[in-house]
């Protein structure tokens, strides 16, 4: 179980640093037609009848996220100012989410509806499993306890992976449709928004197998 897991840690950092080198490779493919990452947001949402949700600019790097609550799209700095293959592949993946939003995408709506659960189970998931496990021999019920709230938190992060490849599929049929991109601009795009794909799918591995971990603990507990 152990190699499982340092090998689902080596792949996150694999994948983790391939995304980090596409998008460094692919913030230097400047668009052709000189829109920023904002302007590309906007415009996609408008040719989707979206007329309800902002396109704000929010601090730091990689914190591009689309808030169903306020209906704000959320682009980082960079991907609001830049204009290139990177910042539109993010800029339109983000607004995927918004028309998931707008056609309520059912996989969207029930990760929303999660949201409350996970956000307690993950404050105090992992002060409840390590007190589980060393109080495994005489107290067994608390892992078990530890153990549903960290399913929580897998359900939730399976159930991601299907409202991110949607966002993406979304983003790129818009992208290539609209013509807002030029072949190889799209093709970046694509390879871009293929391996932030993978890093929750490696997400999710990984707490599918930690999990099965704690579940070992918990039956083996004698």
């Amino acid at each position: 179980m152990f190699v499982l897991l340092i090998g689902i840690m080596l792949a996150s950092w694999l994948v983790s640093n391939k995304l980090k080198s596409k998008f460094e490779t692919y913030s230097k493919l400047h668009l052709q037609n000189g829109m920023s990452g904002a302007e590309i947001a906007e415009k996609m949402l408008a040719d989707h009848g979206i007329t309800d949700v902002r396109v704000i600019s929010t601090p730091g790097q990689l914190t591009d996220h689309y808030n169903p609550a306020d209906k704000t799209v959320n682009l980082s700095e960079g991907v609001y100012n830049q204009r290139n293959a990177a910042a539109a592949a993010v800029a339109a993946h983000e607004c995927g989410h918004a028309v998931q939003h707008a056609v309520a995408y059912s996989m969207l709506t029930l990760r929303s509806q999660l949201v409350p659960i996970v956000s307690v189970a993950s404050n105090y998931v992992q002060w409840v499993l390590l007190a589980g496990i060393l109080l495994v021999g005489t107290f067994p019920q608390l892992l078990l306890i530890g153990i549903l709230l960290f399913a929580a938190t897998t359900i939730f992060s399976v159930i991601t992976l299907p409202v991110e490849y949607d966002a993406s599929n979304r983003a790129l049929a818009w992208l290539e449709k609209s013509q807002v991109v030029t072949p190889q601009e799209h093709e970046g795009a694509a390879d871009a928004l293929k391996w932030a794909a993978r890093t929750y799918v490696v997400a999710a591995i990984g707490s599918v197998g930690t999990l099965i971990y704690y579940v070992m603990i918990y039956l083996n507990r004698k």
